[in-house]
């Protein structure tokens, strides 16, 4: 930056004819602009100015200097004046990383109302269900869900992952509804095999203060949480499903929540970032936008009236029940 600032001011001076002009010009004193001429005139080994006590001239090698230096500079302010009129813009390419399983069900929805509003955004969105360190990944903005993120980001809170065995009112009417945990070996159910280990998801039940976790063999087992919910929706199973899928169709009456009071917490969804200074304006504004439509949203999550345990549980086969 030394180098650019004395070449700036040797180009200056020789435009305005004056180093006392090229001073001004740039704000700085009579002696800062002579001191970088000079620097500039000893690291090159030549001489770039005639002087006298009334006039400034170029050398020759000052002439070629400047006609080489000129343009270039010319580009460089250009490039600089459009980084800078681009901080103020919400526009150009943003990264997002997410996981897979937040894709259609949470994220998709307010990305594409992000894209309406702001149509000279290109989203970049990569689904990957691995944690995407931003600076390795080169992401711009991440989503996770679970415990917080590390490696130094900003992480913010937006809803809460509740784990909730539910199923479709049809399977309950066919085989009853299990009233304990011990009952559910008796009962078909489904299971989710990690797309980022390949192990089966263990059941959490919260008893008390304390989380138990169980195995429970699945009779259909799928890497993706859309389609275990889908297949819970179908009657296939009994399911413990997250939350964020399954809040609106328990909401609808298309699932029931069962086992209530063991519901548990698998952490949160967070959003996570860099350091919020230097930010492009098209960064800042889709942080602000998707805390604003996700913090506390009661679409992905049930308050605990909706989690009591006097919900009724359609007609059918009493609760002991066998699949």
């Amino acid at each position: 930056m030394n180098e650019i600032r004395a070449i700036t001011t040797f180009v200056r001076a020789a435009t305005l004819g004056s180093l006392r002009r090229a001073a001004v010009d740039q704000g700085i004193s009579p002696q800062a602009a002579s001191h970088a001429v000079m620097q500039l005139e000893k690291e090159l080994g030549v001489r770039l100015f005639h002087r006298t006590t009334r006039k400034l001239s170029l050398t020759e090698e000052g002439q070629r200097l400047l006609n080489s230096v000129k343009p270039a500079l010319s580009i460089l302010s250009s490039a600089l004046e459009e980084a800078r009129r681009s901080k103020g813009e919400v526009s150009g390419v943003l990264h997002v990383s997410a996981p897979r399983a937040l894709g259609l069900p949470v994220l998709w929805p307010y990305f594409e109302e992000f894209q309406q509003l702001y149509p000279n955004v290109q989203l970049e969105v990569q689904f990957d269900d691995h944690f995407t360190d931003l600076v390795t990944e080169r992401s711009d903005v991440g989503f996770r869900g679970g415990p917080t993120p590390s490696g130094g980001s900003i992480a913010r809170r937006l809803v809460p992952i509740q784990l909730i065995v539910c199923a479709s009112p049809e399977y309950i009417e066919r085989n009853g509804a299990p009233r304990t945990i011990e009952e559910l070996a008796q009962h078909r159910c489904t299971g989710y095999r990690r797309a980022n280990t390949g192990k089966l998801a263990q059941w959490q039940f919260r008893i008390g203060e304390e989380i138990i976790y169980r195995d429970v063999p699945p009779v259909i087992c799928v890497n993706d949480t859309d389609m275990e919910t889908q297949a819970v929706l179908s009657g296939l199973g009994i399911g413990q499903l997250g939350s964020f899928n399954a809040t609106v169709h328990i909401r609808s009456g298309r699932l029931i929540p069962l086992l209530t009071q063991h519901v548990s917490e698998y952490g949160t969804i967070y959003i996570y970032y860099g350091h919020r200074t230097e930010q492009p304006q098209r960064m800042k504004t889709f942080i602000d936008f998707m805390i604003e439509r996700m913090a506390d949203n009661r679409n992905f999550f049930l308050d605990p009236s909706e989690l009591g345990a006097g919900r009724q549980l359609p007609r059918g086969r009493a609760a002991s029940g066998r699949a």
